[in-house]
């Protein structure tokens, strides 16, 4: 099988590129939404919370932790009839966003709910007192307090849905994944291979510079 070089397979690695970046973007802004609902859910309904019950928490808990700890490889192959009736296939960036969604959701909620453990409890008695309902509390107390901790699980959250779409790649979900090993580790082309894992390298310290500088920022403007 002919080798390719790098300069050559440029082209097609941008392309590569930009379908990681569509699968990503789309199941991350997926995941914001229905982790921050799943994490707000465990905190207010756990004991300590604004609405305790305990056996919907402890339920809901258990099917978090059921998805959040299934090896994403695993998910990818479980899910592929679920994904087939959402997108009408199994293969290419859109599919992969089904997985890589339902893979994040639970690791995201649990990052949330974490988040959302660090508010003061005065600050919520203080809301609870000026008549402030729940749904309240949640937007303009729960939330606005844990914003650092909240942007900093959202970015370890989106370097980690990048690691997954590598591994979507695997079986035919598109991306800088399935480039590396259609023009790499299959045609043992070990520079292109490389230059696959450098592109993703720089990706993610880009991504977590800017998080980390957000989480900068909100941490200065709490000061």
């Amino acid at each position: 099988m002919n080798k390719t070089s790098i300069a050559e397979s440029l082209p097609e690695l941008w392309k590569a590129l930009l379908e990681t970046g569509q699968m990503v973007a789309l199941s991350f802004l997926i995941t914001l939404v229905f982790g921050t609902l799943v994490g707000v859910a465990l905190r207010l309904t756990d004991h300590e919370g604004l609405r305790p019950n305990k056996a919907f928490n402890k339920v809901f808990g258990a099917i978090v932790n059921v998805f959040r700890s299934l090896p994403f490889l695993i998910l990818l192959i479980a899910v592929i009839p679920f994904t087939r009736l959402v997108v009408g296939t199994a293969y290419g960036p859109m599919a992969a966003v089904v997985p890589l969604s339902i893979g994040a959701i639970p690791f995201f909620g649990r990052v949330v709910e974490s988040a959302l453990r660090e508010v003061s409890p005065g600050k919520i008695e203080a809301a609870r007192v000026m008549g402030a309902s729940t749904g309240q509390i949640v937007r303009k107390v729960l939330l606005p307090e844990a914003m650092s901790p909240f942007v900093a699980g959202a970015t370890l959250t989106l370097v980690m849905l990048i690691g997954y779409s590598a591994m979507a790649g695997t079986i035919g979900g598109g991306g800088v994944g399935d480039f590396a090993i259609r023009y790499g580790y299959q045609r043992f082309n070990t520079p292109v291979l490389l230059a696959s894992v450098v592109v993703l390298v720089v990706v993610v310290q880009i991504i977590q510079s800017i998080g980390d500088a957000i989480v900068r920022g909100l941490a200065h403007k709490r000061d």
